[in-house]
């Protein structure tokens, strides 16, 4: 399953895949108010259904990129253009998450993920272009 010439981008690939399998898109798919509360969220009360819905969604969204960039792994070098979309998701989150930080709107887990967001933008755009070019 690992390319034994790319072995750090399919390496990248298979790591990040599974943390954010396990961490994100599984609980928001199929548990998202308690996924909400492990990190710190503050529930309203009364109907949360569009919060759970949103939070579905996202889950369903990230789950389906997950199982597209599990098939990559064995040969990362023919899809360049997933590394592309990890590190123009990881920017937009990390962007997202220092905007919920400045405005005081999350918890201080999420502000916590501003480096993990950030890092995932610069690993796989590194290894696009200085590993697989």
């Amino acid at each position: 399953m690992i390319n034994p010439d790319y072995p750090l981008a399919s390496w990248f690939l298979a790591l990040s895949t599974s943390l954010f399998l396990v961490g994100y898109a599984l609980p928001l798919l199929f548990v998202p108010l308690r996924w909400a509360r492990w990190f710190g969220w503050e529930l309203p009360t009364g109907n949360n259904d569009l919060t759970v819905y949103f939070a579905r969604c996202l889950g369903a969204l990230a789950l389906a990129v997950i199982i597209a960039v599990v098939q990559f792994i064995p040969d990362p070098k023919s899809h360049l253009v997933i590394f592309e979309l990890i590190g123009l998701i990881g920017g937009l989150m990390t962007v997202v998450h220092v905007w919920g930080a400045v405005m005081k709107q999350q918890p201080w887990t999420e502000t916590a993920e501003i480096p993990l967001y950030g890092a995932v933008c610069v690993a796989a755009l590194w290894l696009r272009y200085a590993t697989l070019s």
